[in-house]
């Protein structure tokens, strides 16, 4: 257990920073599902948008440095190759 007054202060900022990102995490996987259910339902359009949603959030978590700026880039290409070979299918 901490005895410094810093390191308790510490403690509770580092909780509630982490309830924080856990809850930016949890809204961008939430966009990126829509995403992934309207591939998976056939419906070009609805990806469509779904992804415009999802891709400002996607920026924000890397902004806030909750994810990789990488990870987020290869995400976004993959998602986007998939909405554009369902609509040349």
């Amino acid at each position: 257990m901490a005895n410094h007054k810093s390191a308790k202060t510490r403690i509770r900022r580092n909780a509630r920073a982490a309830a924080i990102n856990g809850s930016r995490v949890g809204r961008i996987r939430t966009f990126v599902k829509k995403v992934e259910l309207a591939l998976s339902a056939n419906d070009a359009s609805a990806a469509e948008a779904a992804l415009k949603m999802a891709q400002p959030e996607l920026d924000r978590g890397v902004a806030k440095g909750v994810m990789n700026k990488n990870a987020v880039a290869r995400k976004m290409s993959r998602l986007t190759a998939r909405i554009k070979a369902m609509k040349a299918a």
